[in-house]
């Protein structure tokens, strides 16, 4: 699912990211041949994956040629798991392609394995296969390890991955991280991992190679929260991907409300599902970011402030579309802040308690229709018209 933000003056955004399981299947002209292959591209892939988790170069490189710096790149990284399980193989002859799942999990941080799908050239020669060729299927995205080298630092709460980057910088964002996630458990709950892993590339390019994206699409984006939607607690952690070209220019304060923001997206992903609007999960997460704070709402929705003094205040919640950040930064920061203002208006009249019940019962809900409206009225009690003018009237007197 494409990923939602907006410019670095006030948002952010997360993705959720699918992945694509393969059936295992092979080519050859014959069963026997085709069996008797791809059980020796597994046992490669084996040796590789052991040689990863090993440290070992030697080893390594016995399996081809593929990255090179593969292991010193990864050095800093804790990992926990490292393995790969192949799905396809293609072509015939001492040349072939494979498409296999790489399983990796960071130790203290994943539960489950984050799974990335990895086309893979293979060369045979003197009865033996090697890897030549190792590069992102499809439109995966790549591994933060495959644009150099790896420099990790490790908070409280948090691990913060980066390339290309000052170890000064990597631990200012840990501090970041450390403060955002106890102030996301006061807001939610203990409910969550309450941890928190960053990845920061070297660019902006870089953060869109991470995506498998263009990187103009993230222009002006401070930074994207990847993850599985509706994922449970064995799930692998969510990474936070800074923009460095965009979170760097921002405040101290501004930094600290990004982060908590897409923090609060980790912590909310399990309940959050298709039946979840973009109003509310951007808004929930908003409301998270300026909790606490001492911004007015002119000041945290400073374009829908605009738009309610020149006599056109909203008339109805945003939809998702709104929330496409490669159109009209206007559109999209109202849209973020009418998100905003519907949470805390709930976590003002009817408490924080039940804007979190309220959050949890529309992702709970079997699809987007009547979601909000049964939530409305299961946990507020009232229904979606009187809310929508509750909302209105509150937008006109914080922001009039």
């Amino acid at each position: 699912m494409a990923g939602r933000g907006r410019a670095v003056s006030g948002a952010w955004c997360w993705a959720a990211l699918g992945v694509l399981l393969v059936g295992v299947s092979g080519c050859g002209r014959d069963p026997a041949p085709t069996d008797s292959r791809t059980a020796a591209v597994q046992r490669l892939l084996d040796r590789r994956a052991a040689a990863v988790l090993d440290g070992d170069s030697a080893a390594y490189r016995a399996t081809g040629g593929a990255d090179p710096y593969l292991l010193l790149d990864l050095a800093a990284v804790p990992l926990d798991s490292w393995a790969y399980e192949l799905t396809r193989l293609d072509g015939s002859g001492s040349r072939i392609s494979a498409t296999a799942e790489l399983r990796y999990r960071v130790e203290g941080y994943d539960k489950a394995p984050v799974v990335a799908e990895r086309t893979l050239t293979l060369r045979q020669r003197d009865g033996r296969w090697r890897v030549v060729g190792d590069e992102p299927a499809g439109k995966s995205g790549q591994q933060l390890w495959e644009q150099g080298k790896v420099t990790a630092v490790k908070g409280a709460h948090s691990l913060v991955l980066g390339v290309g980057q000052q170890r000064s910088v990597l631990r200012s964002y840990a501090a970041l991280a450390d403060d955002a996630v106890p102030a996301v458990t006061d807001a939610w709950g203990e409910r969550w991992a309450r941890r928190v892993v960053v990845l920061v590339p070297k660019s902006l390019d870089g953060m869109g190679g991470l995506l498998g994206a263009p990187a103009s699409g993230y222009q002006g984006i401070a930074a994207v929260t990847t993850g599985e939607a509706g994922g449970s607690g064995s799930a692998p952690a969510d990474r936070v991907i800074i923009n460095p070209e965009a979170y760097g220019v921002l405040g101290t304060f501004g930094k600290q409300v990004v982060l908590t923001h897409e923090t609060a997206h980790v912590a909310t992903r399990a309940v959050t599902s298709a039946a979840t609007p973009l109003w509310l999960s951007e808004g929930y997460a908003d409301w998270t970011g300026y909790r606490g704070t001492d911004r007015s709402a002119g000041q945290a929705a400073p374009e829908l402030q605009r738009a309610v003094r020149e006599g056109s205040p909203p008339t109805a919640l945003p939809e998702d579309a709104d929330f496409g950040f490669s159109g009209d930064s206007g559109r999209l920061a109202r849209a973020y802040e009418s998100g905003w203002l519907a949470c805390r208006m709930i976590a003002e009249r009817w408490g924080e308690a039940k804007l979190n019940a309220f959050y949890t019962a529309v992702g709970g809900h079997k699809e987007r229709a009547g979601a909000v409206e049964d939530a409305l009225r299961g946990v507020l009690g009232i229904d979606e018209a009187d809310f929508l003018a509750r909302w209105r009237s509150y937008v006109r007197s914080e922001l009039g």
